[in-house]
């Protein structure tokens, strides 16, 4: 009893991580992504707005993550 006990105990802690870790790199990740976008557009464009590119970017980024 008191090995079951533990052993829920412990999957009950791994999907509380598991889930916490994905929410937060899955943001952090997103925003790598859309920072070397940016950085992209900088050295790719003549006249660079970083605002403009910004919203770009950040548009490119989202729609590429919802298509996945």
């Amino acid at each position: 009893m008191k090995k079951t006990f533990k052993l829920i105990i412990l999957i009950f802690f791994a999907i509380i991580l598991i889930y916490f870790l994905k929410t937060n790199f899955t943001e952090y990740n997103l925003e790598k992504s859309i920072n070397a976008c940016i950085v992209a557009q900088k050295r790719t464009s003549e006249t660079f707005d970083l605002e403009k590119a910004k919203k770009y970017c950040d548009e490119q980024v989202r729609k590429q993550k919802e298509d996945y």
